[in-house]
């Protein structure tokens, strides 16, 4: 293993002169810190990280905080790109990640306990129960966090616009005619919430009479869930003419249940979809559904992370919000 002393040796500078030129020490010239960087790269030098916590006070390892309850999440294009995205943005700063859970081997840790026991100079909080004691603990103490979809008090969140894009949807379908409108959500989480109240705000908006028939309930990313409620509203007596899903894979679910039925997309009854999923582009009809831009979300919580860890003294606490758009696509008809 190459060592400072063996770098030293070759640049012909003191060991202190070329630790402090891969540091980036101000008082070292420029050009010998280029030099002493590319003699270095060229011995196939790698920094002691135990050495680099010892001279920074930094692990340089970010945790991540993912609860994936439906075991599915992981395959989920919106949830997979926010993660990669993540993993991308902190790695181009230097940073490692891990994931942090509830064991160790076969000890059992809180969240902060794990965070502890691994080092991590903050945590991205991602996809959680906000309201569990174990997520408030870490979100309330020292350790730097930072939640995506959720605001805690005096803390830096990263938020898709939700309210935004339930009432973009609205607003388009009803340009296109419909009033009878259904909307099957995801299970109770805040971001559910922010999307039922903006469709009840946009139904009011747009003069839409919302009936309590045409709202249901199933969960994010379970197409069988959306599809039973979909069976649920081709039942009733004065059927909806359009139907808005949670996600895009939920929509999937609807439409089988759709075409068992006997009915067409969109001749018979439209269809909306949420996230805006590769596949999205790819079905025939195209979907109609709102494209969240999950790469900006996950860039944005490590670098806000990132700037929070590096700079705590200047750094203040902020939601950013990302915005999305409206993808049209072929599958909400025009009945005026």
């Amino acid at each position: 293993m190459v060592k400072l002393k063996d770098i030293a040796e070759k640049c012909g500078l003191s060991i202190a002169s070329v630790s402090k030129a891969l540091s980036g020490k101000s008082d070292i010239n420029p050009k010998t810190i280029e030099y002493v960087n590319a003699v270095a790269k060229e011995m196939g030098y790698i920094p002691n990280s135990s050495a680099r916590v010892l001279k920074t006070n930094h692990s340089y390892c970010i945790g991540l905080l993912f609860e994936d309850d439906t075991k599915s999440s992981f395959q989920h294009e919106y949830f997979s790109i926010i993660l990669s995205s993540i993993r991308d943005e902190c790695e181009k700063k230097g940073y490692d990640i891990t994931f942090i859970s509830h064991h160790v081997g076969n000890d059992n840790l809180t969240y902060y306990e794990h965070t502890r026991y691994r080092n991590c100079d903050g945590v991205i909080i991602v996809n959680v129960d906000y309201k569990n004691e174990e997520v408030i603990k870490l979100v309330e103490s020292d350790i730097p966090t930072i939640t995506i979809d959720y605001d805690f008090n005096d803390r830096s969140s990263v938020v898709s616009d939700n309210i935004q894009g339930i009432y973009d949807i609205i607003e388009f379908v009803h340009e296109l005619g419909h009033k009878k409108i259904a909307f099957i959500h995801g299970e109770l989480t805040s971001v559910t919430q922010k999307r039922i109240n903006s469709f009840y705000r946009a139904c009011k908006d747009f003069n839409i009479n919302v009936t309590d028939d045409y709202i249901k309930e199933a969960r994010y990313h379970i197409p069988k869930l959306s599809g039973i409620a979909t069976r649920e509203l081709l039942s009733l007596e004065e059927k909806p003419t359009c139907i808005i899903y949670p996600d895009d894979y939920s929509l999937l679910g609807g439409i089988t249940e759709i075409e068992k039925h006997g009915y067409k997309i969109p001749d018979d009854i439209s269809v909306v979809g949420y996230d805006g999923i590769a596949l999205s582009k790819l079905m025939r009809p195209e979907f109609t559904t709102y494209v969240q831009n999950a790469f900006q979300i996950g860039q944005k919580a490590a670098e806000k992370l990132i700037e929070i860890i590096e700079n705590p003294k200047t750094s203040l606490p902020e939601r950013i919000s990302v915005k999305g758009y409206l993808q049209k696509g072929m599958t909400v008809k025009n009945i005026n």
